[in-house]
C-alpha cells in the first residue's frame, strides 16, 4: 500500500514508494528511499509538489536541532517583533481578501495598492534584526499560500535590490514574487492532500497551477513579466522544469528571480517535524545542485547576501561546538570559518563538519 502526500506533509523516516522523477524524466530519489530532512528539501528545490510513500508510520523528532528554536525565540522576544508580525499579517489578509475577490468573483486586480499593503512591511523598523530571520518567524505562524506569497515578494524586492536593478525594476520584481502562485487557488486542495495515488487527470490538473495563474493575470491585462512569473517559475534553466521544459534565455529574468526566491522560501519554511531550517543549509544544497537549475549571476548574489548578513552571529557546528561565523568563504559560501574559543574552524578544510543551526 502506498499513499500520495504533498511535500509540505513529509517527514524524515517515510519510504518512497515510487521513483522521483523531475519533469523532463530525470531521476531525483529512487523507490525505497529513506527520506531524510536533506532528501525533502531537495524535492523543493526541484518544485516537485507530490510523491508517493509507502504506507507506513515513518517518524521524526519534533525537530532535528533544537537550538534552531531557541534563535527564533530570540528574534520573538525582541521589541521590533510585534510591529512587525502586525504589518505583516494585515499584508497577508489584504491580500487574501483581494485575490479571492478576484479568483472567485472575477473582480479587477489593483496590481498597485497590493504592493502598497506588501512594501509597507517594509517600511517597519527592523532594528539589527535581518528581514529573512522575521519572515522564517512569520511562515511559523502562517503558512497559507498568501504568507508565502508575501515572503516571495518581499525577498524578490530585496534581491533585485542586492542586483542592483532600478526602483521601476523592484517594484515589478516586487509584483512577480506577489502573484507567482496565484494559479494555486484554482486547485482544490483535496487533490494536493488525497490519500492514495492521484489519477492521471489530478496529476495534469496539480502541475498546470503556473498556466491557470498566466491566464488568470493575462484576462486582469497583468504586466508580461508578472504573467510570465507566474507561468515560467517552476522552470529550470538546464530545461527539468516546468509545465513547458524551458531553458536557458527562453525564461523570462522575473520568473528566473522569483524561482530562487520561491524555493529559498519554501526550503527554509518551518515543517511538521522541525522549525524553520537554517540559511546555511539551504546554501549548502543550492551550491551542490542549483547552478545548472538556476541563473548563476543570481543565485550567486542572493547566496553571498544570504551568509554575508549572518557574519558575527553564533552557530552549531554539527559535532555540538558553539562558535561565531567570522569570515564567509567565497568559493564556499556555506562553509564559513568558525571561532570556537581560541580555536579557528574553516570549514574547507573539515567537510565532515557543517554549520547546523544558528543561536
Amino acid at each position: 500500500m502506498m499513499k500520495r502526500l504533498s511535500t509540505t506533509q513529509l517527514v524524515p523516516g517515510m519510504t518512497v514508494a515510487e521513483d522521483v522523477l523531475t519533469y523532463d524524466r530525470q531521476l531525483i530519489l529512487p523507490r525505497g528511499t529513506v527520506l531524510t530532512d536533506k532528501s525533502i528539501m531537495k524535492l523543493d528545490l526541484y518544485g516537485i509538489l507530490t510523491i508517493s510513500i509507502e504506507n507506513t508510520d515513518g517518524s521524526a523528532s519534533s525537530s532535528l536541532f533544537p537550538q534552531e528554536q531557541a534563535y527564533l525565540q530570540r528574534i520573538k522576544k525582541d521589541p521590533v517583533f510585534p510591529a512587525f508580525k502586525k504589518e505583516y499579517d494585515l499584508s497577508v489578509d489584504f491580500l487574501q481578501d483581494n485575490i479571492q475577490r478576484v479568483v472567485k468573483d472575477n473582480l479587477p486586480l489593483d496590481i498597485n495598492e497590493l504592493l502598497k499593503s506588501t512594501l509597507r512591511v517594509l517600511g517597519i523598523d527592523r532594528g539589527h534584526i535581518g528581514i529573512l530571520d522575521l519572515l522564517q518567524n512569520m511562515r511559523e505562524f502562517d503558512s497559507s499560500t498568501f504568507s508565502h506569497s508575501i515572503n516571495v515578494a518581499l525577498i524578490c524586492n530585496i534581491l533585485a535590490g542586492w542586483l542592483k536593478w532600478n526602483s521601476q525594476q523592484i517594484e515589478l520584481a516586487t509584483a512577480c514574487g506577489l502573484l507567482h502562485d496565484i494559479g494555486k487557488l484554482h486547485i482544490p486542495r483535496s487533490i494536493i492532500t488525497k490519500p492514495g495515488k492521484l489519477s492521471a487527470k489530478e496529476l495534469v490538473i496539480i502541475q498546470q497551477h503556473p498556466a491557470l495563474g498566466y491566464q488568470l493575470l493575462v484576462s486582469q491585462s497583468a504586466d508580461e513579466h508578472i504573467c510570465n512569473a507566474a507561468l515560467m517559475h517552476h522552470e529550470r534553466c538546464d530545461g527539468s522544469g516546468y509545465p513547458t521544459g524551458l531553458k536557458g534565455n527562453q525564461i523570462d529574468p522575473y520568473a528566473k528571480l522569483v524561482a530562487i526566491v520561491d524555493v529559498y522560501d519554501a526550503m527554509t519554511a518551518t515543517r511538521v517535524y522541525r522549525g524553520p531550517l537554517c540559511p546555511f543549509r539551504v546554501i549548502e544544497l543550492f551550491e551542490e545542485e542549483g547552478f545548472e537549475k538556476y541563473e548563476v549571476s543570481y543565485l550567486l548574489s542572493f547566496m553571498e547576501n544570504v551568509v554575508n548578513a549572518y557574519i558575527q552571529n553564533p552557530c552549531l557546528l554539527s559535532d555540538g561546538r558553539n562558535g561565531n561565523i567570522i569570515y564567509i568563504n567565497k568559493d564556499h559560501l556555506s562553509r564559513p570559518i568558525v571561532q570556537c574559543g581560541s580555536e579557528y574552524v574553516n570549514l574547507m578544510e573539515h567537510p565532515d563538519l557543517s554549520v547546523v543551526s544558528l543561536l
